[in-house]
């Protein structure tokens, strides 16, 4: 079976595509094609020919290229700050808890990991970097929402905001790729924004 045709949990599919005959005006900017799909419950398809799920939705909006880029720079810039303040807060967390020798020669163990983890816990930000990712976030939504009336900028976050989060959000917008979101809150909010 095909992963295209199963979803055990809701899931955002985004894809991004720039149609090689649809080259823009002399007047025009050059856009780029955001493909999306996702479901809102759980999706076995015996048929792809067959799809009669009431769960699934699907469309598309054209953005502009130069925004998805600039967004994306400052969608890693947020990252690496979530990074760092993760990091200082791992720090003061095991500066402040003493280590017996034991665990002392523990920790210079070398233990190979197969895979590194994302880091799934919720990051308490500094009001420097909340400011920064509201800014970001009101981007996002200002891009993806149809009514420019609706994309009011962010007085808050609104989801969790873990380093997973933010790195979604960072591939979402990478015009070489796509992402699939599965984070429950992040993916509440971007499909408000489909709406």
């Amino acid at each position: 079976e095909s992963r295209a045709a199963n979803a055990s949990n809701k899931e955002i599919n985004i894809q991004w595509y720039l149609p090689s005959l649809a080259g823009p005006s002399n007047n025009s900017e050059t856009k780029v094609l955001l493909l999306y799909a996702y479901n809102t419950k759980p999706i076995k398809m015996s048929s792809i020919k067959i799809c009669s799920s009431m769960s699934m939705f699907s469309g598309h909006l054209w953005i502009p290229l130069a925004r998805i880029i600039s967004l994306r720079e400052k969608l890693s810039n947020l990252k690496q700050q979530v990074e760092i303040l993760m990091q200082n807060s791992k720090s003061l967390s095991s500066a402040s808890q003493p280590m017996s020798f034991l665990e002392q020669s523990e920790t210079y163990k070398i233990i190979p990991s197969k895979k590194p983890k994302m880091n799934a816990a919720i990051v308490h930000l500094d009001e420097k970097t909340e400011e920064m990712a509201k800014r970001c976030l009101s981007e996002v939504k200002a891009l993806l929402t149809s009514v420019p009336a609706l994309s009011l900028p962010l007085t808050e976050i609104p989801f969790d905001v873990t380093l997973q989060s933010i790195a979604s959000l960072k591939d979402m917008f990478d015009p070489a790729s796509g992402c699939i979101i599965t984070e429950e809150s992040l993916f509440n909010w971007i499909i408000s924004l489909f709406h």
